[in-house]
């Protein structure tokens, strides 16, 4: 394990309210300046895969990626990783939806909005429309898929529903599948296609 997979443990830990000791002594003894605040764990393998297309390192970099758990614990970790706690930037991403919980947890926190983007309705939704139902379809053939999908779009509950909107609920409903699409759909974005969210959240890096 390495040492900031060490320290994420460690804050994830504490956020749960476990002891401080772990994560305030891996933060004294690594260069970590900033916390990225992600939903879930699909989010963090978007920003993992965006990174790593730029050619960017943020474990050296001294950026730590977290998953939360969900919205409703972003003014736990900014008590515990800004202002009131270590003292880190923080940034990150939420849903649109989800932008109420974020804004009062910060807020409370004695922590800054600025820094925080908002997706129109989550990550997910933001790939699919950079890149193409056609190619999102594409891509969920290639990684073996599509009859899963095809399966999927014949409930009668897909009936009249956007071909958008039943990809993105498509990548909901297997356990771990976001995770693996958070990848696979930002490795297949080409050059300016990048949703805004997101690559303002690596460029602000």
């Amino acid at each position: 394990m390495s040492d900031m997979s060490a320290f994420r443990e460690a804050v994830t830990a504490w956020a749960a309210g476990g002891p401080d000791d772990a994560a305030r002594g891996l933060a004294a003894r690594l260069p970590v300046r900033t916390a990225v605040l992600l939903e879930g764990p699909s989010d963090v393998a978007a920003v993992d895969a965006l990174a790593a297309a730029h050619g960017r390192d943020l474990t050296a970099e001294g950026v730590c990626v977290l998953p939360m758990g969900g919205a409703m614990n972003i003014g736990r970790y900014a008590r515990l990783l800004g202002p009131p706690g270590l003292d880190l930037g923080l940034t990150g991403l939420c849903d649109e939806n989800e932008w109420g919980w974020f804004a009062r947890g910060l807020e409370r926190a004695g922590a800054p909005s600025q820094g925080f983007f908002v997706c129109a309705a989550d990550l997910e939704d933001e790939l699919i429309r950079a890149l193409g139902v056609t190619r999102v379809k594409e891509l969920v053939r290639e990684e073996g898929d599509l009859r899963p999908l095809q399966t999927f779009l014949n409930q009668p509950a897909q009936q009249g529903r956007a071909p958008q909107q039943q990809l993105r609920r498509f990548l909901g409903t297997k356990k771990g599948r976001k995770i693996r699409y958070g990848h696979v759909l930002v490795e297949a974005l080409g050059p300016g296609r990048v949703p805004a969210p997101l690559d303002s959240l690596l460029a602000g890096l």
